[in-house]
């Protein structure tokens, strides 16, 4: 499957949007404020927007969850049937551009698309190119037991199993690891 410059960038948006959410009552929102969210858009270097609000804020958090959805569709039907909701609420108006140094690549959103529209448009047709490949089930939640962070799988083979191998990943290994040495030794 062939991804794109803007579609990668999409992808690690979205993945990051999803990931902001609180896992639980005990942990933080990552978009705990209008801040958070001007420094998201700033992070994610998310074109066109302009001075970002309680609005704003609301109405990401709003189409976060919706993404959530899309990771935790049992099937391509149910992910596309929320991704149509989100790229058609966007009002989607594809466009091609060649901004900030980037070579020629199409937008979705419309010239002066709210934040929320924007992340719903372009995020939501980089997931739609997922399904349309035939590839939904490389839109993961990690299998620690622990974390149920989101990632793309991009591995040649879908093996991918953690959101991260180095912290996830390499933490159940160890673990099992030291099961193993402790269940030897008696």
């Amino acid at each position: 499957m062939l991804i794109t410059h803007d579609t990668r960038c999409a992808l690690d948006t979205v993945v990051d949007l999803v990931n902001t959410a609180p896992e639980d009552d005990t942990t933080p929102d990552g978009l705990s404020d209008v801040a958070a969210l001007d420094e998201f858009v700033r992070t994610h270097q998310i074109s066109d927007v302009g001075t970002l609000s309680e609005f704003d804020l609301s109405a990401v958090r709003k189409i976060r969850g919706r993404f959530a959805g899309i990771f935790a569709a049992p099937d391509a039907r149910s992910a596309a049937v929320i991704i149509n909701e989100l790229v058609a609420s966007a009002g989607t108006t594809p466009r091609l551009t060649d901004h900030d140094g980037y070579d020629w690549h199409v937008h979705y959103f419309a010239p002066g698309a709210s934040v929320a529209d924007h992340l719903a448009a372009d995020c939501g047709m980089a997931l739609a190119f997922f399904v349309v490949a035939g590839e939904q089930e490389r839109l993961r939640r990690c299998e620690a037991p622990d974390c149920r962070r989101a990632f793309v799988d991009l591995s040649r083979n879908r093996s991918r199993r953690y959101c991260d191998s180095r912290t996830c990943g390499n933490r159940l290994h160890v673990a099992a690891y030291r099961a193993r040495r402790k269940e030897a030794a008696g």
